[in-house]
Formats: C-alpha cells, structure tokens, sequence
C-alpha cells in the first residue's frame, strides 16, 4: 500500500499514558492509516526514527496567541517545541467577539493593538485563521473581559442586568459558531468588579453547548481557597466541566500551600468535573500590576510603553534609578509588563505532577523580551522533570501534554497515537531534548525536537518551518459551523 509518509522503528508514546513500544506509523493524507510492523508499505516519504520517541503533538492548552497565529502564522515558538495544536482566549481575553472604542484595555493589550482586533464575531476571528492558514491547530475560547468590554462603559464596576443579557447572547452565538467556552480573568482591574452571579449567569450559557468554563481566578495569593470555591460553584451551578487556568500558589507567604490547594482538588473533583492547568517555571508573566507590586520577591519589567527605555531591568534597580519607592516606579512605568519570580519551585513541582494538571505555556508572544515559557515550556517538561528530576515517566509527561487535554477540551480524535487519528506528531529525542529558552535570553529554539507532522504535513524539522502549513481551525464537537 502506498501512503504519503512511514515513519519507522520509533518508540510509540501514544498519548493514553500506557507503557511504550517499537512501531511504524503510516500517514496517508491527515491522518494516522497505520501502526506496526508495516514491511508491506510503500511511501512516498520514509523516516527512520531508531532510538527517537514519536508521540502525539503537544496541546497547549492556555495561550494567548489569539492574533498571532494570525499575524505570524509560522508560529515558529510553538511548532519548534512540539506543539500542533494552540487553545487561544485564555484569562478572560480574547481576540474575539472584539468591539474596541478605542485601544484595548488591560490585560486585553497583551494580545496586540487596536488594528489587531477586527473580529466583531467569533466567525469572523475563525475565517481570518482559516485565510492565515496557520502552522498549528488554532481552538478558541471567549474571553469574560472582552464580552463586558463590548457592552460596558467603565469596566472598573459590576454588570447590570441589561448588560449581562447582551454579554449572554454574544457568548451564545460564539458558541454556536464552534467556540470552546468562557474563560475569566478575575484577578484583573477590568473584571474584577464582575460579581460570581454574573459569571455564573453566564457560564449557564455554556451547557446547552457542552462547553467549558476556564479561570484565571479572583487571586492565586492568600485568599486563594476561596477563590477555587467561587471557580467551582460557578462550574456547579452552570453544570459544565471547570479548568483552574495556571494554578499556582503565588507569593513568599503563600510557598507549601499547593498540599491544601491540592487536597481540596481531590475532594471537589470526586463530585465534580474539575481539572487544572499549569506552566512549568516558579515565575509568572502578566501586564504589571501594581497589587502585585511587592519586595518578597523579584520583578522583571518586560516592556514599558511610557519609559521603554528601562524594560529589561528588575523594578527594584529601576526604582533606584528614579530614586523612587518601588510602587511610585512601578505606576512610572505604566501601562508595562512583568515577570513576577513569585512561586516556589516545589510547589510547581507538586502541581506539574497532579493528576489532573494539563500542561500550558501561558507564554506572551507580543512582549519584546517574553518569559521563556513561550519558546520552551513543553521540552522543560520532558528535559528538565521528566528525564533529569524523574518527576514522573516519559509516558505520563507526554499524556499530560497530549491524550489528557484532547479529551478535556473535545479535540475529537487529537492526542493520541491510533488509528484513524490525526496524524499531528512529533518524534523527538529523549536524550537531548530540553529547552534552551532562559530569562535572559528568552527567544531560543529547544533542542531535540527533531520533526513535527501537523495534519499529515512534515511542518517542522532542522530548525525551519516548512512553507506549507496544514494548520486548521478547530470547532468544539468537531462541529464544522460557520454561522
């Protein structure tokens, strides 16, 4: 039989987190034709993968590539790490259903400027992937502080009724249109206001659709319990799956509390459909905030737009600078963006290792000097924790980057090496993958990823993007609606 690709003698890692084998992999057209010993098979293009693992490509399920994936469709920090698909509109924001007065508000402006959101409704954000044709597989979410931003003229207070129903009938045509579900980023001056019966009001609108509800939540500091207990009511009350977006227990007071965060995960997760997600560095990213403007810990000022002169310093020398104390810097710099070294690196290994934590990037492709978790985050999984710390086998790593965030976010027959599936691969080396992206210098290719198929197509290998990308937009259910 005659396919477009065999891939030959690599260690299958299929996804589902069972032990590994030696196989072939057929790959005719977009899809995986089959698996074994396949002496019998001609192709087109044959790979011999001795000694490389071949798994499915990563998910990376919390991005905010939302007008990126549009704007360099390349995707070269994606695709050189593995990854194939992209879950975009993270965190409460999204590039659309957008209407902008005038430049998007905080965080909104991490995904781009003005000019960059022209998508008045979802099918319009999807038709413009669709044209970019993209490296990666794009699905997208519908951010809670890009509805409110559509209908609000202060977003500093909460909803009324009349506004919630117009935000409550945008995110039912999204989801019509294939969305995902709602995300929220509670924790930001723009939907901070917003109470729970509003995001509940609207998280209602997600179960006709069996859709999601993901958060950023109201704080990942002191009152974080409460915070998981507001994130779970809503997914209760509107009887739809929750995904705590990032979880982390952020802040020297706050360092060994991801035992009590995770205790109360195994307990809520026994009655409900819960999971997480997180990145896997003991720092976070984000606009600066002058809330979480503290001397516990050090902070990075990525970017500035009223002094760009001073991005790429720590606030504390920039505040020596200006002779200024560290919160009087800190609005000096405004509107800017931050990389905060504010969790502990045990807790990150307690929750990277939890049974219903996904892996996501949550990495910041507009800002000048982005944290490294954009470039490099998969491969540090498998590098630094899989191999090196042996914080869990090569075959649970690689499900929960793979066959466990297919299923959560119903990406039909993604994550998983079988029959039938899409054929989005990546084959890498076990040995030497690791990621080289650091703070210093954060835009960097990872090491031993050494090919990667998007829908069939060899997308990736030595370092280029080819010139044909396959990468497609994803509906929720598979469901192919345009309107």
């Amino acid at each position: 039989m005659l396919c477009d690709t065999i891939i030959k003698k690599a260690v299958i890692v299929d996804g589902t987190g069972a032990a590994s084998f030696i196989a072939d992999v057929a790959i005719c057209q977009d899809r995986i034709q089959a698996i074994g010993q396949l002496d019998g098979y001609d192709a087109k293009q044959v790979i011999h993968a001795e000694g490389l693992v071949l798994s499915p490509g990563f998910i990376d399920v919390h991005t905010h590539d939302d007008t990126n994936v549009i704007r360099a469709p390349e995707c070269l920090s994606k695709i050189s790490q593995g990854v194939t698909t992209v879950i975009v509109g993270n965190c409460g924001i999204s590039a659309s259903p957008t209407i902008l007065k005038g430049e998007p508000p905080e965080p909104m402006n991490l995904l781009g400027k003005k000019d960059d959101f022209q998508y008045s409704t979802f099918g319009d954000y999807v038709k413009a992937v669709q044209a970019a044709e993209p490296a990666v597989n794009v699905a997208a979410l519908v951010g809670h502080t890009t509805l409110r931003n559509n209908v609000m003229d202060n977003l500093q207070r909460t909803a009324t009724d009349e506004e919630i129903e117009s935000m409550r009938h945008s995110l039912a045509a999204a989801m019509k249109q294939g969305a995902l579900g709602l995300s929220s980023g509670l924790a930001y001056q723009s939907a901070k206001a917003a109470t729970a019966d509003e995001v509940m009001r609207l998280a209602t609108v997600l179960s006709q659709y069996g859709g999601i509800y993901t958060t950023h939540m109201r704080t990942e500091f002191e009152a974080i319990i409460s915070a998981m207990e507001e994130a779970f009511e809503t997914g209760k009350h509107a009887q739809v799956p929750v995904v705590i977006s990032h979880l982390k227990c952020a802040g020297a007071g706050n360092w060994g509390r991801t035992v009590e965060v995770l205790s109360l995960m195994d307990k809520v997760s026994e009655y409900q459909d819960i999971s997480c997600d997180c990145y896997p560095y003991s720092a976070s990213s984000s606009t600066l905030d002058l809330n979480q403007v503290t001397d516990d810990f050090d902070i990075f000022i990525t970017w500035s737009e009223s002094k760009p002169e001073l991005a790429g310093k720590t606030l504390k020398v920039i505040a020596e600078e200006l002779s200024l104390s560290l919160i009087e810097a800190a609005k000096a710099l405004q509107p800017a963006g931050a990389v905060y070294h504010c969790m502990d690196e045990d807790d990150v290994k307690r929750v990277l290792k939890y049974k219903l934590t996904m892996v996501g990037s949550d990495g910041l492709p507009n800002d000048p000097k982005p944290h490294p978790r954009l470039w490099g985050a998969f491969p540090r999984v498998l590098g630094q924790y899989c191999r090196e710390e042996q914080l869990f086998s090569l075959e649970e790593a690689v499900h929960k980057m793979t066959g466990m965030s297919a299923n959560r976010y119903q990406l039909k027959d993604r994550g998983e090496i079988k029959i039938g599936a899409f054929a989005d691969l990546v084959l890498f080396d076990p040995d030497t993958i690791k990621d080289t992206a650091t703070f210093q210098n954060p835009i960097s290719i990872a090491n031993g990823i050494e090919s990667v198929f998007v829908n069939g197509q060899l997308t990736y290998s030595n370092g280029n993007v080819s010139g044909t990308r396959k990468g497609v937009f994803l509906f929720r259910n598979n469901t192919q609606k345009n309107n």
